[in-house]
């Protein structure tokens, strides 16, 4: 059986590896990305949906059904942010995206891009890992057939991908 998948963040460098990946693999049938804006990419198993909130697709559930998994990359750095700030970027995103997914399809695998170091207890004082933790944490209770986090250290780039930060290419 081929495999719908849909990914965010696909115009930041996790996502687009995801992506990459996704649309090579011959086990995947469907790639779908979700985004805020168009990022170019063509392939035949690509579709793309362009919407300005991802804490809020519910006006999109019927175009979501029937997919096997979600590869949730999108994200932001904490630098310069606030924790409050941080949160709504993060964490609200996030759960909200999630909730939709699970209300749409339980039967989905959602797989979330964490961090290195992120805490779960919720209680450190490093701001980011505390978010991240509570946003894994929160992702657990939701009615998912499976819920993965994913926690890089370190990334090593694919080749010839056009969203690779700076810091990545040397």
């Amino acid at each position: 059986m081929k495999l719908k998948v849909i990914v965010t963040g696909a115009t930041g460098m996790v996502g687009e590896g995801v992506m990459h990946e996704c649309l090579l693999h011959p086990d995947i049938a469907e790639v779908l990305i979700i985004k805020r804006r168009p990022a170019g990419f063509n392939h035949p198993k690509l579709k793309e949906i362009i919407h300005a909130d991802l804490a809020d697709i519910s006006s999109l559930e019927s175009q979501l059904t029937g997919y096997d998994a979600c590869y949730f990359c999108a994200g932001v750095t904490s630098l310069g942010k606030n924790e409050e700030e941080y949160t709504k970027l993060t964490y609200d995103l996030t759960i909200g995206f999630a909730k939709t997914l699970a209300k749409v399809d339980p039967d989905m695998t959602f797989c979330y891009v964490s961090g290195t170091s992120t805490d779960s207890t919720e209680k450190g004082s490093v701001m980011w890992a505390r978010v991240k933790g509570k946003t894994e944490n929160d992702l657990a209770k939701l009615p998912f057939k499976k819920v993965y986090n994913f926690r890089p250290g370190f990334m090593k780039p694919t080749p010839g991908l056009k969203n690779t930060l700076g810091l990545y290419k040397y």
